[in-house]
């Protein structure tokens, strides 16, 4: 058996732990992340949506950021708009405020001048006033040369100005009559006449003055008349226009009175002019001039007026004055005067028997009436009727053949202004724009080729 001797000299002895004992200091290394465990799927995937739902709160405070931000800065926007608008009105009122006080100033300064010359028995003339002086006879000029000019190069269509005359006599209602009340009851009575006296030289109209072509009211009336319309100067006297009474005196010039007496004779030259006796002698006779103004004597056309426009017989209406004419001028020929046949429609014979039970107040369902002027295809015969508005295409072709004693789809109603063909039956008149009056036309409707 050993004895406890033997093993303490038998064993290694261990050095005691301590700061003095040790061999050396310890030095802190990084520690290596992939020499751990790597870390699971549920790991990766918690930690994703741990940062997704960081991003989504973070993305939804700054959007909540961004529109506040933006309504602060709508606010200040419209702020500084008003804040303009107060500093540009106070500007203006700042700026004609100084415009008054200073317009004032001179104003006062411009009196006490004034003023002071009078005290010297002066006035200020300017040197600019030769000059306004100038510049306005210049302009005076001008505007002569221009009605001059005007006056020369304006030329009248007395054809054409007959023609639409006798077209918007039509329109006005001429020949037609209306009940009037007088002291005893009622009688029937005719639209008066406009008189129109046409010279070579100007025009005529009531009773006068007379107006030359040269004056820019006179060519105004000129040329509404051959633009097929009534004259705008008589728009407000007769809004709903009113007939003429034409007298072509083309080849007439009319020569106003002077209030002293012309000299007898003839004018002679200093060297004399043969040429230029003949020249005035050749105007004398191509026109002839008239000084008188036209009296209240009785025309032709005033006695043809007095007659009856139209007559039935034989339950056809006959225009009467057209053959009167005829007789008159010694002509027989009855293709040149225009044909004009008045239809009769159930609303003409509504008409007829108001005016013969002399009803001043027509009832409301007279009111909607239309009056239609259809020209034939040669337009060579106007035909004239009066319709309700709720009458429609096919009834006005019902009343044309009716009378002209064709087949109806033979020919086609067209309006030339608006360029338009009226081809569906069944529209009414009121939807077509055919009221309260029309003129139409008839074109023959081309064969199948």
């Amino acid at each position: 058996m050993s004895s406890p001797l033997s093993m303490l000299r038998k064993t290694r002895r261990v050095p005691l732990p301590g700061p003095m004992n040790q061999q050396g200091r310890r030095v802190p290394f990084k520690e290596n992340p992939f020499a751990g465990a790597p870390p699971s799927d549920f790991e990766l995937m918690s930690s994703m949506m741990q940062r997704l739902t960081l991003l989504e709160t973070k993305v939804k405070t700054q959007a909540l950021d961004i529109d506040h931000k933006e309504k602060i800065i709508t606010a200040l926007e419209e702020k500084m708009k008003l804040l303009q608008k107060s500093t540009e009105k106070n500007s203006d009122r700042c700026r004609e405020d100084d415009l008054i006080k200073t317009c004032h100033r001179l104003q006062g300064q411009l009196s006490e001048m004034e003023r002071f010359l009078n005290d010297y028995g002066m006035i200020w003339v300017g040197s600019g006033e030769e000059r306004d002086t100038a510049s306005q006879q210049e302009v005076e000029e001008a505007e002569q040369t221009q009605s001059s000019e005007r006056g020369v190069n304006f030329q009248i269509n007395f054809d054409l100005v007959l023609q639409n005359i006798q077209q918007l006599n039509i329109l006005a209602g001429e020949g037609e009559s209306y009940v009037r009340v007088t002291s005893r009851g009622a009688q029937l009575a005719q639209q008066h006449l406009i008189p129109l006296r046409l010279y070579s030289n100007g025009i005529f109209m009531f009773n006068g003055p007379f107006r030359s072509y040269q004056e820019a009211s006179t060519q105004q009336c000129m040329q509404d008349l051959m633009d097929g319309y009534f004259p705008s100067e008589l728009q407000d006297r007769f809004a709903d226009g009113v007939p003429f009474q034409v007298h072509d005196r083309r080849e007439e010039e009319f020569q106003e009175r002077r209030p002293w007496a012309e000299f007898p004779g003839k004018g002679q030259a200093v060297v004399g002019c043969t040429k230029g006796e003949k020249s005035t002698d050749s105007l004398e006779h191509a026109y002839c001039t008239v000084s008188q103004i036209p009296g209240r004597k009785l025309t032709m056309d005033q006695f043809l007026n007095r007659l009856p426009k139209v007559v039935v017989k034989a339950g056809r209406v006959i225009d009467i004055r057209d053959s009167v004419k005829a007789s008159l001028q010694g002509s027989s020929d009855a293709s040149n005067s225009h044909a004009v046949t008045l239809i009769d429609t159930p609303e003409l014979q509504a008409m007829k028997e108001r005016l013969e039970l002399h009803e001043t107040d027509p009832p409301n369902s007279a009111r909607d009436v239309t009056t239609l002027r259809v020209k034939s295809e040669d337009g060579e015969h106007t035909y004239i009727m009066k319709m309700r508005f709720s009458e429609t295409i096919g009834h006005l072709r019902q009343y044309l053949d009716k009378h002209r004693w064709t087949d109806a789809t033979a020919y086609d109603i067209i309006s030339a202004f608006p360029q338009r063909c009226y081809n569906e039956d069944s529209q009414t008149l009121l939807s077509c724009g055919l009221t309260p009056n029309a003129a139409l036309l008839l074109r023959t409707r081309p064969g199948p080729q």
